[in-house]
């Protein structure tokens, strides 16, 4: 089982944010992502997931 990994600028495309802004989601932990290696971090896509449709409840 393999979850998809985005890269930071995947996410930024998808969530239509800023650098600054996706990196402010991680450190306040309302987005999930994982380090690969030394340097380099990944999103998973099922944590994109969970980011929205929390907002949408929010928002209803």
């Amino acid at each position: 089982m393999t979850a998809e990994l985005l890269t930071v600028p995947e996410a930024m495309a998808a969530l239509k944010v800023s650098r600054w802004t996706l990196y402010n989601l991680i450190r306040s932990g309302e987005l999930q992502s994982i380090v690969v290696g030394a340097r380099c971090r990944r999103i998973p896509a099922s944590s994109l997931e969970a980011y929205v449709t929390q907002l949408c409840e929010e928002a209803a």
